[in-house]
């Protein structure tokens, strides 16, 4: 805490549910659809019309509030959030005030290898807005000639979860979020896809001086679209509040625009408070009483959580810390992980695999694991053919690239390629001296002891073989030619 400052965050997420429908109409729930064709009178706000709130929406809540160790109210009410903008077509937004869905819960997180728990104050349901478009080049507000408003989004089922001011620092806010994206995506909630709008987050920063029990002016920062965003805008904010109190500058209390391009943040405009809102009951809806049996039933059938996940990786299955992060954080990564460990892969060596090569592979090629053609069955033959001998890690590599690409069989494409690993000592030896006689720079710097030299040569041989060498044996070979002077 440089210049004897502390930094206080808080985070509001807001989390599209997966239901089939949106919050209070029949309507398609649906991402991509054509503006304004998923609607009807009750989302749009016509005279007469009236809400019916979605079950499922209402079971992903308190799926949600238990998998953060919340307290499920007994009683829970609707308000009207009323304000003005054209992306609310009933100009009031169906949300809840005092008495929300969930309260008082908490989430654990991981940080330089100290875990630190941030408490939730409370889970509420609220409907979404619709999307306004700007017709201008950089898409601002004040830059556009004109506004384009799609309400298919209106009315889609929101989940706001609102952390207690707990969190420190610009990278605990980033482990904070990737833990919660894991955790509702891990109960099938939403699909968390930053990018589409499905999860979005505001942080809450405000300063201190080190020791100080109150806080300070807070600032809430807008347009985080990812968690990398979110580290960026609190990192220079948190430079900016400090620099101004160094200053004896005040700070005022305000909603600030995060610039992605330019990594700063600028002021949108002064805070509002709850009072702004004139929020009351609102008249059409009757309060929630969730009865207790069901939730426990939802209780029950919570599935593992990726906390849960990341332990049994590593206390049963081996795995170290920064791999069982990765599978855990991702259900779809985890299922193609256990998978290819029930057809028979180490976990150790299909975890590195799956976390490394094939991840960098898929990142290349822009594909989704959950829509590429490689599967589990093809990770464990790797995993099993560079275990025996058959292939070397380099030809295992070439083989997955492949699979990925058509889907065809490891032991096929190993056959088809040549990449079964070549021992026979002769056709290593004739690679061996081509490379030494090619290469007399790093050949000299090894004899004179630069045994680093070792690992550029037996790179060079397996570049000649096409990976098909034994490196090992390789090694053994260069080592002998080498010291032979």
């Amino acid at each position: 805490m440089a210049g004897g400052y502390e930094t206080v965050i808080g985070l509001e997420c807001h989390v599209e549910l997966s239901t089939a429908t949106k919050m209070f109409c029949g309507c398609r729930n649906e991402f991509g659809a054509p503006p304004n064709t998923n609607v009807c009178p009750v989302c749009l706000g016509l005279p007469g019309s009236l809400p019916v709130p979605n079950e499922r929406a209402i079971e992903y809540i308190v799926r949600i509030g238990l998998a953060l160790d919340c307290e499920i109210a007994p009683r829970s009410v609707f308000h009207r959030k009323n304000y003005f903008y054209p992306d609310m077509p009933k100009n009031f937004q169906i949300s809840q005030y005092d008495l929300p869905v969930c309260v008082n819960g908490h989430l654990d997180i991981e940080v330089d290898g100290e875990v630190r728990r941030v408490g939730i104050t409370r889970v509420h349901m609220e409907e979404d807005t619709g999307k306004t478009t700007h017709g201008s080049a950089s898409g601002r507000i004040h830059e556009a000639d004109y506004a384009l408003v799609d309400y298919n989004r209106a009315g889609v089922p929101l989940v706001e979860i609102v952390s207690e001011p707990d969190i420190r620092t610009p990278e605990e806010a980033g482990a904070y979020l990737r833990e919660l994206r894991a955790t509702l995506e891990a109960l099938g909630v939403s699909d968390v896809r930053m990018e589409e709008g499905s999860l979005r987050c505001d942080a809450n920063i405000s300063t201190r001086r080190v020791g100080e029990e109150g806080f300070g002016v807070k600032v809430e920062i807008k347009n985080l679209n990812s968690i990398r965003s979110l580290e960026r805008a609190l990192r220079y904010e948190q430079e900016r509040q400090r620099a101004a109190l160094e200053a004896g500058e005040t700070l005022v209390q305000e909603t600030r625009h995060f610039d992605e391009d330019r990594g700063t943040t600028h002021t949108l405009r002064s805070k509002e408070e709850a009072f702004d809102y004139r929020y009351f009951p609102e008249p059409d809806l009757p309060p929630l009483e969730p009865d207790r049996a069901w939730v426990e039933a939802l209780r029950a059938s919570l599935p593992e959580l990726p906390a849960a996940k990341r332990a049994r990786y590593e206390r049963e299955l081996g795995l170290r810390p920064e791999p069982a992060v990765l599978l855990a954080s991702s259900t779809v990564q985890a299922a193609f992980f256990e998978e290819a460990v029930a057809l028979g892969a180490d976990p150790v060596a299909a975890a590195n695999w799956i976390t490394q090569d094939l991840a960098g592979m898929l990142n290349k090629a822009k594909v989704e694991l959950a829509e590429a053609k490689v599967t589990p069955r093809h990770v464990a033959d790797v995993v099993r053919l560079v275990a025996d001998g058959t292939i070397s890690a380099t030809g295992a590599k070439q083989a997955l690239e492949v699979a990925l690409e058509t889907g065809e069989e490891i032991e096929a494409i190993v056959e088809a390629r040549g990449l079964r690993q070549v021992t026979d000592t002769a056709a290593l030896a004739a690679w061996v001296d081509e490379v030494i006689a090619s290469n007399p720079g790093p050949v000299e710097q090894y004899r004179a002891g630069k045994q680093g030299v070792l690992g550029f040569l037996v790179g060079q041989v397996m570049k000649r073989s096409g990976g098909s060498a034994d490196p090992r044996a390789v090694n053994e070979l260069l080592r002998e030619r080498l010291s032979g002077g």
